[in-house]
């Protein structure tokens, strides 16, 4: 007897245990449970969630592209990193210190579906063209003739596009500054990024700042506006507005915006300045729309680029077609009372009648006043610059006229019978063909009322 209390002794402890770890096991079994119930609850959220975002897509698609299949575009692939050993240009050899780059030209060939993307588009440029800037006019390695800078720089070339780049250097109060005339009231600027060896390390700070200023050297000035173009690819970082009346910080905000594929498939930047409103496109879409950030007057004189918080070496940062132009006027009106309008706004690859997705901004104008009036009928007419041969330069004009003919019929479902096209080739310029400036306000389209 005694040892059976003994062993009870032993035993009771054990089986209290046994039972207390049932009771904990059955609590934690029930908490596992419950987990993978709601992870089961999230995983058929994300596929009801991505089968809907499919179709939507699909009948999008049949939308903007009536015949297309539905099929999802793929994403443009990332930049080539690799730098370029030896790259010819303009019969000159240039070498890997030179700064050539092995990177497509992610804006050649744009296809309907991007044009139909930017359908909604309403940047519209300037309309008298103060500066414009695609250094086929400069050496490559050497820094710009019609730039400023208090530390250095040099023009590139890209392997795989017709253009020259100017490649900016990070570092502390380092600033590039175009030979820009003074900032008109209202005016317009756009230009084209490219990038090399950004990735998941590139830093939060990383930005490429577009500043207005009352400062022409190499300061921030007393008034000044700034914006901040992130280029971090761990995370969405934003694009940071600031700016400063008489020393005065007035404005300090970042505005969400995830711009990470943008900054690795040579975004478009556009930029509407109207007395004191601020507005920003990157692509197509309309990021910073700031009513009272400019101070007020023409104040602010000076267009400047910094960059900030590049790896030297590895992250590297180019822009070319810089255009600066007055205005911005609303062609709508300037149509309908002049029964003309002429614009070089509307920008086509090099050589090419392939509408670049950016000047849908003036072709949804027109279509609104020929929406507007019903009765209205427009002649569209091409003009080049004169490089290349004359022929050719003609049969372009005309190939570009239709390609905007093209571009309101089947984007915007204008009738092609009120729409007529004729090419003039290189035979009427405005501007002078021997210089970057007047080579682009001759390619140009003009609109005339019938």
């Amino acid at each position: 007897m005694e040892r059976i209390k003994r062993s009870l002794q032993w035993i009771l402890p054990i089986f209290c245990l046994f039972v207390g770890l049932q009771e904990v096991n059955g609590q934690f079994l029930k908490k596992l449970g419950k987990r993978a119930e709601k992870a089961a609850e999230r995983t058929v959220e994300r596929r009801v969630e991505k089968e809907t975002t499919e179709k939507t897509d699909q009948v999008l698609d049949s939308i903007l592209e009536p015949g297309s299949k539905g099929g999802k575009e793929a994403k443009s692939p990332a930049p080539n990193n690799k730098p370029v050993e030896n790259t010819k240009v303009g019969g000159s050899e240039t070498s890997k210190n030179s700064g050539a780059a092995n990177i497509p030209n992610s804006s050649a060939g744009a296809g309907k579906k991007e044009i139909a993307i930017y359908s909604k588009f309403d940047f519209v440029p300037g309309d008298k063209l103060l500066f414009f800037e695609d250094f086929s006019d400069e050496f490559v390695g050497d820094f710009p003739s019609k730039w400023n800078t208090n530390a250095g720089g040099e023009v590139v070339s890209v392997n795989t596009s017709q253009e020259k780049w100017l490649e900016l250097i990070s570092g502390y109060n380092i600033y590039f500054i175009p030979d820009v005339p003074a900032l008109p009231d209202e005016y317009t600027i756009e230009f084209d990024i490219l990038t090399q060896g950004v990735d998941s390390k590139t830093s939060s700070t990383a930005i490429l700042r577009i500043d207005l200023s009352d400062d022409d050297k190499f300061k921030e000035g007393e008034n000044f506006v700034q914006a901040s173009i992130p280029f971090c690819q761990y995370s969405a970082i934003g694009i940071t507005m600031e700016n400063r009346i008489n020393s005065k910080r007035e404005i300090y905000s970042v505005v969400k915006a995830d711009l990470r594929d943008e900054i690795l498939n040579t975004p478009h930047i556009s930029i509407a300045v109207n007395k004191q409103r601020f507005r920003l496109w990157v692509n197509e879409e309309k990021h910073i729309d700031i009513p009272r950030i400019v101070p007020e007057g023409e104040v602010l004189k000076t267009l400047k680029f910094h960059m900030n918080n590049f790896k030297d070496g590895k992250e590297r940062v180019f822009i070319t077609n810089l255009k600066v132009a007055e205005g911005g006027v609303d062609l709508r009106r300037k149509l309908l009372s002049d029964g003309k309008i002429s614009t070089n706004g509307i920008l086509f690859n090099s050589g090419s009648a392939d509408i670049k997705p950016q000047s849908m901004g003036i072709i949804r104008q027109i279509y609104q006043v020929m929406q507007q009036d019903q009765s209205l009928k427009l002649k569209i007419v091409g003009h080049t610059d004169a490089d290349g041969d004359e022929a050719a330069n003609m049969k372009l004009s005309k190939q570009r006229a239709d390609a905007v003919k093209n571009a309101l019929v089947s984007v915007y479902k204008i009738s092609s019978d009120r729409l007529e096209t004729e090419g003039k080739g290189e035979t009427d310029p405005v501007g002078d063909n021997s210089n970057p400036e007047g080579k682009s306000q001759n390619r140009r389209v003009e609109f005339i009322s019938q």
